[in-house]
């Protein structure tokens, strides 16, 4: 699924495909490509974790993901080292005060910044050259035309349809005040939810069914 893809489906739901007189170039349509592909990060973020190597600071306990990141998922450990556990700083700082100036080393323990999705800390603080193997939230950098969506299967490419004919056609009172650009807007929402409901049918042992009773299980033998 390429940006040329939705922008072809695209121009055949807003009704501009004679080339000689576009309402909207291509390069105006990517652009409302590359804003509904950040929609999606907000409402699913789940679509958009990557797990990678991350680097850390030496000497300070407070660290920071890389620019490219919305938020943090988790930490797993050192890379080539032990796992890191995560512990509640508020805790930690009521029963240890002084772990803040602690010795630097590897760290074993993270803590989320509650205030900043991005940001964390270790401890111990980390010596030089710490690599951790982390999850967050990527951001994705804006799609050239011709390029693949690699950060949503070819499934999304109607929500992003969707998504980008709501923004084409809010731009008109005519379509804001028929319901066409609200209709669009939650085709595209509620796609996007029934993705997230559908992962109980999905990716759970039971696929979504109740339990049997042990008991009742039992009778029915």
């Amino acid at each position: 699924m390429t940006p040329n893809d939705v922008i072809a489906d695209v121009r055949e739901l807003i009704q501009d495909t004679t080339a000689s007189s576009y309402r909207y170039t291509d390069a105006e349509l990517l652009g409302f490509i590359n804003q509904t592909i950040k929609r999606v990060l907000i409402l699913r973020p789940d679509l958009f974790s990557v797990i990678v190597d991350i680097s850390t600071v030496a000497n300070t306990v407070a660290q920071t993901l890389p620019s490219d990141s919305y938020r943090l998922v988790e930490l797993y450990s050192v890379k080539n080292g032990s796992v890191l556990t995560e512990v509640n700083r508020e805790s930690l700082d009521q029963s240890y005060p002084a772990w803040v100036t602690d010795q630097a080393g590897t760290p074993y323990n993270y803590m989320r910044h509650v205030r900043h999705p991005n940001k964390y800390f270790l401890y111990p603080r980390p010596i030089a050259n710490i690599v951790l193997v982390g999850e967050y939230i990527q951001v994705p950098s804006n799609y050239a035309a011709g390029a693949t969506i690699s950060v949503l299967p070819d499934a999304y490419l109607p929500v992003l349809v969707d998504g980008t004919v709501f923004l084409a056609e809010s731009i008109d009172d005519e379509h804001v005040n028929s319901g066409r650009a609200k209709l669009f807007l939650e085709s595209f929402t509620q796609a996007l939810g029934s993705g997230l409901s559908s992962r109980v049918l999905t990716d759970t042992e039971q696929a979504g069914i109740p339990s049997i009773n042990p008991r009742l299980q039992q009778q029915v033998i």
